[in-house]
């Protein structure tokens, strides 16, 4: 059996009016020792392409640098970019083909891989079975099933970006055992009309987290 996915909680939405992609994911901080910054859950796969992992985070490297070499090759025998679908699926054609290369077992590892291209704003869940699903929302990790429940009742496909954020930020709120701060947590947005991938910085969390701590819970 492949392992379960760990505790983080990546959370992309897409807006369709504002054309925005929203990302967040948990950083599992248990030491004081550690440097938040080194904990990544975020990566960008490509200038238009982002990828929120769940699991074994040396299983998301391979997967990671697999789909980033896809998309350059790409690129440079086509001069264009590669679709967010086609990059998904090179990542499912590995993950299915374990025990025929260089993995002998499941890759322990579940991606919320989400981009911008030609066809608008697209968001992709993929398991380690090597299947992959359209969403609008997802959430995956620990505390999955209360998080899906409650973007479920709250997201909304007119959303702006300050919203996407704010809804993404309190949802994990729920699900979170620790007190959220900037530093435990990662947002990455990518808009339509600026279909690059950038991961926000704490100064732009701390003061979306101040209002979602002075504000009243969202209703279960």
């Amino acid at each position: 059996m492949p392992p379960k996915p760990s505790s983080s909680a990546p959370l992309p939405l897409v807006s369709k009016q504002m054309m925005v992609l929203c990302w967040l994911s948990k950083k599992r901080i248990n030491s004081k020792l550690i440097v938040p910054t080194s904990v990544v859950k975020l990566v960008k796969l490509d200038q238009h392409i982002g990828c929120a992992m769940s699991g074994l985070v040396s299983d998301a490297r391979i997967l990671v640098e697999h789909a980033r070499v896809e998309t350059q090759h790409h690129w440079f025998t086509y001069d264009e970019k590669l679709n967010v679908e086609p990059c998904v699926q090179s990542i499912c054609d590995l993950a299915s083909n374990f025990g025929e290369a260089q993995m002998a077992r499941p890759f322990g590892v579940a991606l919320l891989v989400a981009g911008v291209d030609e066809n608008g704003p697209a968001l992709f869940h993929t398991d380690p079975a090597g299947t992959y699903t359209k969403y609008l929302a997802k959430a995956i990790g620990a505390g999955a099933e209360v998080a899906q429940s409650s973007l479920k009742d709250h997201y909304k496909k007119d959303m702006s970006l300050e919203e996407a954020k704010k809804l993404a930020l309190e949802v994990l709120k729920q699900v979170m055992e620790e007190k959220l701060t900037s530093t435990n947590v990662e947002v990455a947005v990518v808009l339509t009309n600026n279909p690059v991938f950038q991961v926000l910085k704490n100064v732009d969390l701390e003061p979306i987290i101040k209002e979602i701590e002075a504000a009243s819970p969202l209703p279960m």
